[in-house]
């Protein structure tokens, strides 16, 4: 009789160390995923800052592009102004189709192209554009790996236990998929 209640005991001890460790795992991996999604959303705001200054500098050589402009400015403003990592991802995507388009706007204007105001928030935006594609990649990681754990057995079981939810993945745009034409 005491065998048995000793292989129970050490059974439940069991049981109750892989909950607490498959727990504490899902919580260090949740966590994981809202630091990766901090460090996209400080790119972001980096990225947001800047534009300012480059629709500045572009109104000055391309008075008659207001439509343009007016979509970056329109852009950057969804994106300071979401409220959920939904909402900024679609913003995020938003503002790098309008800065696409705002560069290739420049490329009408050779004094445009070549004032160094210009080209310096240029180079900028395209190193924070750098971080972003890290950033984000660094975040799908981090989601990727949380989702295998809430969604493989037998660590579901505590994920649905105690609530765990998915976290969405940094997806591109429709805008961002399509091809790249390049014409000489």
């Amino acid at each position: 009789m005491t065998i048995a209640l000793i292989i129970i005991a050490v059974i439940v001890v069991l049981l109750i160390i892989y909950f607490v460790a498959t727990y504490n795992s899902l919580v260090g991996l949740r966590n994981k995923v809202q630091d990766q999604w901090s460090q996209i959303d400080v790119v972001l705001k980096n990225r947001n800052d800047l534009i300012p200054n480059l629709v500045e500098t572009v109104k000055g050589y391309a008075k008659h592009e207001k439509e343009t402009l007016d979509a970056v400015i329109d852009a950057r403003s969804k994106a300071t102004s979401a409220n959920t990592k939904e909402e900024e991802i679609k913003a995020a995507g938003e503002v790098t189709e309008a800065l696409g388009r705002l560069f290739a706007l420049a490329e009408n204007y050779p004094d445009l192209k070549a004032n160094q105001n210009f080209l310096d928030l240029q180079n900028k935006l395209n190193e924070v554009e750098e971080k972003i594609r890290f950033a984000r990649q660094f975040y799908n990681d981090s989601v990727l790996t949380y989702k295998n754990k809430l969604e493989m057995f037998p660590s579901n079981i505590v994920a649905n236990m105690f609530g765990f939810k998915p976290e969405a993945f940094f997806e591109a745009t429709e805008e961002e998929r399509k091809n790249v034409q390049v014409k000489f």
